[in-house]
């Protein structure tokens, strides 16, 4: 799976940050960064859900 995410979409909740730091980082701006480019490691699958789940504005998705 991938995550796909939406910088524009993006309000700066830091909720993924919060929820998957493996994941995610937060810029000087307080918007999110992907801290995995490609396939997301199998341990951290629920994580990136968990995140996507909970973003406000569905600036984060999943694919498979």
């Amino acid at each position: 799976m991938r995550v796909v995410y939406d910088r524009d979409a993006c309000e700066g909740h830091n909720r993924c940050y919060l929820l998957a730091p493996e994941v995610f980082d937060v810029d000087d701006e307080g918007y999110a960064i992907l801290r995995i480019e490609g396939e997301v490691p199998p341990e951290l699958e629920d994580k990136a859900r968990l995140a996507a789940d909970n973003c406000p504005e569905y600036a984060i998705t999943i694919e498979a």
